[in-house]
């Protein structure tokens, strides 16, 4: 099993979840983070530290979600791994309530 990032994290990218993994499995992109499945050791560490709730364990993954597991494999094997905590996207308190966010996500490696 893994932990997977899922939609919330979107124009948000808080990362109070990448401190506290022992195995620096979070890749960051633009606008958004994903998790290696091949990395994660599910300790389940990341979870709570999203103050958006936007990393759920796979087996808990929500049916209008489930995209995001082929989401996070794909772009972690492009995006480079993030270690440290940074600054949450400027908006990011306008974007946490929405839905429908997928179509916002920016897919090329950050430069």
């Amino acid at each position: 099993m893994t932990y997977i990032v899922i939609e919330g994290c979107i124009n948000c990218k808080h990362t109070d979840c990448v401190e506290v993994c022992p195995v620096d499995c979070f890749h960051e992109g633009p606008n958004f983070l994903v998790i290696d499945p091949e990395e994660c050791i599910d300790c389940s560490l990341c979870e709570p530290e999203c103050p958006i709730e936007a990393i759920v364990a796979e087996d808990d993954l929500p049916p209008d979600q489930e995209e995001y597991l082929a989401l996070n494999e794909e772009l972690s094997q492009i995006w480079p791994v993030i270690t440290e905590m940074t600054d949450s996207m400027p908006d990011a308190d306008e974007w946490e309530k929405k839905k429908d966010k997928l179509q916002y996500l920016i897919r090329e490696a950050p430069r």
